[in-house]
């Protein structure tokens, strides 16, 4: 867990620096005064003035550099800006030279678009540099030595073990992975693929399977390879230690009914949940038989990995080759973001699947993982673009959406009324944030 910890953590410190460099930059290039710089908040966010320390700070030039104590975010203190700080006096004073309100419109607008703008360039460049020095790995559908198998609400929707999907609403599928995602963010209505026996199979989708896929997101694969299991990895406090099962054992029964796919042996497990079982295991060539208990939860203690390796193909890109489809793969997450909103208002239950940082926890490697780690910083670095483009007030979206207003009226929104809606835009976003925040009791 605390590998995990340390990777979120470095991810969203690097996000939030070039994020708040952004912001820096142009207010330099514009000749602003910028006050501060901060990693962190040198304060009790959003109380400007409660426990107000650093751990580290020096001054250069006008600016003071700095880390601050409470490490959620980070800032930029430009001049004549009605900031994190509340500072309600701006209000009532003309604006100097050097502030940020003096500035033409454009360039406050470029000023507040920076941050993003780095965010998105950095997302884009992550995306570009994976898949040049690692390419990407495929895993063909219809390459799968043993189809897909399903959890219970595809069951239930007529989708059997064993199916190979072929298409979501007439488009062919390129990623088992992305198999929920589309249904849920396109709204697929139809499913269509082939039977283990070679008969074309077609299954609607309906809203109410719509939104069990998506509340299940998070606890089980909706559609995963199909594959033969043998022990990969024994829990030392578990049931299956207690019965002496061993790394490579195959379970071949349970109580002398067969199971050959893992989806079988999870459902004869789950048949027997709390009760003691009798399995039948093949180790090296000799067949024994022992009694395990299965827990409440249908599991016995191991982890599962497949008897023969899936045909993974590795695709290799060149420097431009890289490139497009990195541009192509993030641009694709950016419109997943926008249609996320869309899936908020239209798709039952789906604000509960909103996470905070126990969800983004979850989401890192277990160890320590390079690829894996950038991989996930490229996709937040998008994902805090885009939410930052949001029109609330005190999120950059709120600032450009003010200057736009002015870029197309020709008159300036008032700093009184930006400082008044920033304050109701604080509460909206802390209320966001403690919702987001309590994933955990909702996961």
């Amino acid at each position: 867990m605390w590998i995990k910890i340390a990777q979120l953590f470095l991810s969203l410190t690097i996000l939030v620096s070039i994020h708040e460099f952004g912001h820096f930059f142009f207010a330099k290039l514009f000749r602003c005064r910028v006050e501060k710089f901060y990693l962190f908040f040198d304060f009790l966010f959003p109380f400007a003035n409660v426990a107000n320390f650093s751990l580290w700070k020096k001054k250069k030039g006008e600016t003071e550099y700095g880390i601050g104590w409470f490490p959620l975010g980070g800032y930029v203190q430009i001049a004549g800006m009605v900031d994190e700080q509340m500072d309600k006096s701006i209000i009532h004073r003309a604006p100097e030279p050097w502030e940020l309100r003096s500035k033409p419109a454009w360039q406050r607008l470029l000023v507040m678009i920076g941050g993003i703008l780095m965010n998105l360039l950095l997302g884009f460049f992550l995306f570009w540099m994976l898949l040049w020095f690692n390419g990407k790995e495929v895993l063909p559908v219809h390459k799968l030595p043993h189809g897909l198998m399903f959890d219970s609400i595809g069951i239930q929707m007529g989708l059997r073990n064993g199916d190979y999907i072929t298409a979501l609403d007439g488009k062919p599928v390129t990623s088992i992975r992305r198999i929920p995602v589309e249904i849920i963010m396109n709204k697929v209505k139809t499913i269509e693929g082939i039977r283990s026996d070679g008969k074309k199979f077609s299954v609607e989708v309906s809203d109410e399977d719509r939104a069990i896929i998506l509340r299940r997101l998070k606890k089980s694969s909706f559609a995963e390879p199909r594959f033969i299991p043998k022990v990969g990895m024994v829990d030392s406090t578990s049931y299956a230690y207690t019965a002496r099962i061993q790394k490579d054992d195959r379970i071949l029964a349970v109580n002398d009914v067969k199971v050959l796919f893992f989806d079988e042996l999870k459902a004869e497990l789950g048949r027997n949940r709390g009760q003691s079982v009798r399995l039948s295991i093949i180790r090296n060539s000799d067949t024994i038989t022992t009694s395990c208990k299965v827990s409440e939860m249908g599991t016995i203690g191991f982890y599962p990995v497949p008897v023969d390796s899936f045909p993974v193909e590795l695709k290799r890109y060149d420097l431009f080759g890289a490139l497009a489809k990195g541009i192509s793969d993030g641009w694709e997450m950016l419109v997943l973001q926008i249609k996320q909103i869309g899936v908020l208002f239209t798709v039952k239950d789906a604000h509960k699947q909103v996470g905070g940082f126990y969800t983004m926890v979850q989401q890192m490697s277990p160890v320590w993982d390079w690829e894996a780690f950038w991989a996930f910083t490229a996709f937040l670095s998008l994902a805090l673009a885009f939410m930052n483009f949001l029109p609330i007030p005190m999120l950059d979206g709120g600032y450009i959406l003010f200057i736009l207003v002015e870029l197309i009226t020709g008159v300036k929104v008032p700093d009184k009324f930006i400082y008044y809606a920033n304050q109701v835009g604080l509460i909206i976003v802390l209320a966001l944030m403690i919702y987001a925040n309590t994933d955990w009791l909702r996961d």
